[in-house]
């Protein structure tokens, strides 16, 4: 298929159909894994049905991108394999282009944000691509991209506007037919849109029945107001933790194929996500990236909302570890597993032996003291002592808050 994407809807999109993704699945044969499905026994009986993951955390170069990337660069003519292909990303796709390109032979180059996480860059090079650092956002490292792609004649590979692309990734709506014949729901992440577009051409060619919904953070869900509107619409600024979905615009060859075979797209907040990588790392032990971890925030938001047997798919687990750690302690945060709170007391000997002794007996751990002694509203044998405490949930918050007014200190918040 040829088809170059712009940010106009052009008037005739090629289609993408189920005997494209099965051509799809063929040529990934032997090149991609098909990825385990784990039965969650927590959300299970969170939810009060069947929840099984799909773990594409656990493909080749650690998320889906390889499938449609490799599908992509396959089908180009001899010509266009011997300019080279260029692509940008800031860490899923550059992995998957440079994966695909190095076993398909093909001479690549990835443009990062200078930004981009140590080990993403790194990745990157191992399997092969020409890394180049230009701009500080991904809008001026794709500008740079596609200048390439221009000034060199190398193919551009879009990470989602591409026909061939949506095939390759719709394969995975195959896989889960296969492991899960009876699932009901399908909960997917939705970025630009190909991975979503791409499942539901699959599975509702085979399985009308089953409802394809998509999930999006809520500070970068551009779907809502684009079907509304019956087009592509851009979200300025889009902001998310999870930046394997922290797409502004929708593609267009997607955009048609969501709007019309994809039942819903839902929006989760950051705090949903956060516990979501945290559940996937306590109870099924997965490693898995925000964008990744977005259908399970889904349920964690909405446990009754879906039929089920539900399938979560965890699309990624190529998390920065700077960012697991924040990520980690708000999602900790969010649980009610860390508790932070000030008190106002009297500034003498042995007050802070106290409080800990308080603390001590109602079974909190302390992370972290602070006094303040100079803000105006104090009286002058006052202090204000900030505690940061690690708890073991909201229920426990609110005995530890209860034990301190009990023993007649003032908390402040």
């Amino acid at each position: 298929m040829s088809y170059d994407a712009s940010h106009s809807l052009p008037r005739s999109l090629p289609a993408v159909t189920l005997d494209d993704v099965r051509g799809a699945q063929k040529m990934l044969g032997g090149v991609a894994r098909v990825t385990a499905m784990a039965h969650s026994h927590h959300l299970s009986q969170l939810t009060g049905t069947p929840v099984h993951l799909k773990c594409e955390n656990l493909q080749r170069t650690g998320s889906f991108k390889l499938r449609g990337a490799y599908v992509r660069i396959a089908g180009l003519l001899p010509e266009e394999r011997a300019a080279g292909v260029v692509a940008a990303s800031a860490g899923n796709h550059a992995q998957g282009v440079a994966l695909a390109s190095a076993l398909l032979g093909v001479r690549s180059t990835v443009f990062m944000p200078v930004g981009a996480p140590l080990p993403k860059v790194a990745a990157t090079r191992d399997y092969g691509a020409e890394v180049r650092l230009h701009g500080q956002v991904v809008d001026e490292t794709l500008a740079a991209a596609q200048e390439y792609a221009e000034r060199t004649g190398a193919v551009f590979i879009h990470p989602f506007d591409h026909p061939d692309v949506v095939a390759g990734q719709g394969t995975l709506g195959l896989e889960i037919l296969e492991q899960c014949p009876e699932v009901r729901t399908i909960l997917v992440g939705v970025g630009g849109g190909g991975l979503a577009a791409g499942i539901a051409v699959a599975v509702k060619a085979l399985r009308p029945d089953v409802k394809v919904i998509g999930v999006q953070a809520a500070g970068a869900a551009a779907y809502p107001p684009s079907l509304e509107a019956g087009r592509p619409v851009s979200v300025p600024h889009p902001a998310t933790m999870a930046d394997g979905i922290k797409v502004g615009r929708p593609g267009d060859v997607p955009f048609r194929l969501v709007a019309d075979l994809v039942d819903e797209v839902r929006t989760v907040a950051e705090d949903a996500l956060s516990s979501a990588l945290l559940l996937c790392l306590e109870r099924a032990k997965l490693v898995v990236e925000p964008a990744g971890a977005s259908p399970v925030a889904a349920l964690l938001s909405d446990p009754h909302g879906f039929e089920g047997p539900v399938v979560a798919l965890l699309s990624g687990g190529n998390v920065d570890p700077l960012l697991m750690q924040r990520v980690l302690t708000h999602g900790m945060a969010a649980g009610g597993r860390y508790l932070s709170l000030r008190l106002r007391l009297d500034d003498r000997p042995g007050a802070l032996a106290s409080i800990l002794g308080v603390l001590s007996a109602a079974d909190a751990n302390v992370i972290d003291v602070s006094h303040v002694r100079t803000d105006p509203r104090l009286g002058l044998t006052e202090v204000e002592v900030e505690l940061h405490l690690e708890t073991k949930g909201p229920a426990h918050c609110a005995q530890v808050a209860a034990a301190l007014r009990e023993a007649g200190y003032t908390v402040i918040d």
